[in-house]
Parts: structure tokens; C-alpha cells; sequence
């Protein structure tokens, strides 16, 4: 029986394989027809599976730039809050929305007209600096939005400035007196600091009054500042008459010290040593060593010889004169004798 089984197993098994290429035949030959049948169609679906594909791309492939972030908003959940995409390429459904933000530093310039405590418009001109808080930027989608720059930081820091300047008087804001506008911008930061947002700084560009407001303040104020510079002036003049008091008793008192030490002697001696330094400079041109007056010498060009020198000169000029001049008068005779004769 086993012998049998095994006998007439080969032939089967080779009349299957010759079957085989007849049924291949057979089933391309059926495939070609039915492909015949419905190539038209699968060339129509596949141009309107191409035609989808293409419009709905932009929705599919979002590409997130550098600089920004990207908040997910699901047909079927709503928004993703504790999941914010990065920089790059992200694959969505068609049917849900990515949200790009700009998380880089920006700036929203903004002027306004404030009402002081006297009535007085006042126009102010800012600047903010502001980025939206990176891990936070879902749930700032979800409560405010992307314009929440004029949702939130141009509203609030104007409300902040209103409630606040408004207690002042103009001369004291266009001033900064007691450093109104400095801590005004301090608490509009604080109040930005909690709506999912990062401020780095509020500027005041400029502050507009009326012009009559404008002049009064400004002539104010350079009277203040000449009334300041004629008091720094009588201050600097009160310490210059104490330096010269001071200095005056000190020579008063060198004067003393050495009024008791000073001698004729030590008078010449020195004067001796000054006409030493005078003969040898380049300017000293004749020293003449002689008695002069208090017994120097005589160096020409000095007040004190010039007056001899213009005297001998002036005698020099005199015509010589006509009377016989002796160098001794004695008379022939003397009182007694003449009394003998």
C-alpha cells in the first residue's frame, strides 16, 4: 500500500507543475481582459487621488519656519495646550489646523492722548518689546488668539498708563518727577507678565503737550537751572575768597618767620648769588663788580643803572667849562697872621 502511494506520487506531482503554466496563462489572460475593462476608470482615480493629493498638500505638509512655533488645533479634541511643534517639517490631517507663531522679539509702536488732573491732553508716543511665552503659547491660542498684541499688550499697558499718569499734573510727567514714568512702566510690565506673555521693556519715545504748556514748562526750567548756576557761583566765589585769605595769612606769616631771621649780611649774600645765576645765563650781557646800592654789584640793564648811566651821558653832552677849576683852595694867608701884621 505504502509502496503504491509513493509509486504514483511523482506522476501527480508532475501533472500539477504541467498545469501550472496553463493556469498562469489562463489568469493573465483574464487580467488583461478585466485590465482592458477598467483602465479607464483606475486612470480617472488615480488623477482625481493625485488632484486631492495636491490640493490638500498645504494642509498636510506644514513647514514650520526659524523663529516660530506651532500650535495644533484637531478637528475632533480642539486645541493641543501641552504640546507646542518646533522648527521644521510636520505631517497633519487635513481636516485639523497647525497655527504658526512668531516667538522671536518684536516691537508694537503706539501713541494715545492721556487726560491729566488739571484737564490737559497729553499725547504719548511708545514702544513695547514683547515675545509670547514659548511653553505657554497653546494656552495663549486657546484664551486669547494671534492678535494678541492688540488683544492684550497694546490695551493693557495703555490702561495702566491712563490710570496712573492721569493723577499727575503735566509738569511732573513731562519732567519724570520723583520717577512718575518709570514705575508706571514697571507696573505695566508686571500686568503683562500674566497674561502668557514676556515683555522686555516699555519706551516712553516722547511725551507731547500743548505748546503754551510746553514753553511755560521749558522757560521754568532754565530759570531753575540759572537760579542753580548763580548760587554753584556765589558758592565757587565764597571758596575763592577763603583760598585767598588762606594764602595771605601764610605768606603773612612766612613774612614773620622770616623777618626774624634776615640780616644785611644774608641780604648781600644772597644778592651775591643771584648776580652768580644771572652771569651765567644766555639773556645777561654785562655785570660790572662794583659797590651798586646795599653793596652788589651792578649789572647793566637794570632799573638800578640806569639812572647813573643816563646821568653820565647827559654830562658827557655839557660843553667843558671856561673856569679854572683847582684841586685845592688854600688862601695866601692865614686869620693869624693877619692879625700879626
Amino acid at each position: 500500500m505504502k509502496f503504491t502511494l509513493l509509486s504514483t506520487f511523482p506522476k501527480k506531482l508532475l501533472i500539477y507543475i504541467k498545469k501550472i503554466p496553463v493556469f498562469f496563462s489562463k489568469a493573465f489572460y483574464h487580467f488583461r481582459h478585466w485590465l482592458h475593462d477598467v483602465l479607464a476608470y483606475i486612470i480617472v482615480g488615480v488623477l482625481l487621488l493625485s488632484l486631492t493629493f495636491a490640493f490638500f498638500w498645504p494642509t498636510i505638509i506644514i513647514t514650520i519656519h526659524s523663529g516660530e512655533a506651532g500650535v495644533l488645533y484637531k478637528w475632533y479634541f480642539g486645541t493641543v495646550t501641552d504640546e507646542v511643534y518646533p522648527e521644521g517639517v510636520h505631517a497633519i490631517y487635513p481636516w485639523d489646523t497647525l497655527y504658526i507663531y512668531n516667538v522671536r522679539i518684536q516691537t508694537v509702536l503706539h501713541d494715545f492722548d492721556i487726560l491729566t488732573n488739571k484737564g490737559l491732553p497729553i499725547n504719548i508716543s511708545l514702544a513695547v518689546r514683547y515675545r509670547p511665552e514659548y511653553e505657554m503659547l497653546g494656552v495663549l491660542h486657546q484664551q486669547v488668539g494671534p492678535d494678541y498684541v492688540n488683544t492684550i499688550i497694546v490695551p493693557q499697558v495703555e490702561s495702566v498708563l491712563r490710570k496712573r499718569l492721569s493723577l499727575y499734573d503735566p509738569e511732573s510727567i513731562y519732567t519724570n518727577k520723583h520717577n512718575i514714568l518709570t514705575k508706571v512702566v514697571e507696573e505695566a510690565l508686571e500686568e503683562l507678565g500674566k497674561k502668557y506673555i514676556t515683555t522686555d521693556g516699555i519706551i516712553i519715545r516722547s511725551i507731547t503737550l500743548p505748546d503754551s504748556i510746553r514753553d511755560a514748562i521749558e522757560d521754568k526750567l532754565i530759570e531753575e537751572q540759572n537760579e542753580k548756576k548763580y548760587i554753584f557761583t556765589l558758592k565757587k566765589e565764597k571758596q575763592e575768597a577763603e583760598r585767598k585769605r588762606i594764602e595771605a595769612e601764610g605768606i603773612k606769616d612766612y613774612q614773620n618767620i622770616i623777618s626774624q631771621t634776615l640780616s644785611e649780611s644774608l641780604i648781600k649774600w644772597q644778592g651775591v648769588k643771584a648776580t652768580l645765576e644771572l652771569a651765567k645765563s644766555n639773556n645777561t650781557k654785562i655785570v660790572v663788580i662794583g659797590s651798586g646800592k646795599h653793596g652788589l654789584p651792578i649789572i647793566l640793564g637794570s632799573d638800578e643803572s640806569k639812572a647813573p648811566l643816563s646821568k653820565l651821558k647827559k654830562d658827557l653832552k655839557k660843553p667843558p667849562s671856561k673856569k679854572k677849576e683847582n684841586a685845592t683852595s688854600i688862601p695866601k694867608t692865614t686869620p693869624i697872621e693877619e692879625n700879626a701884621k
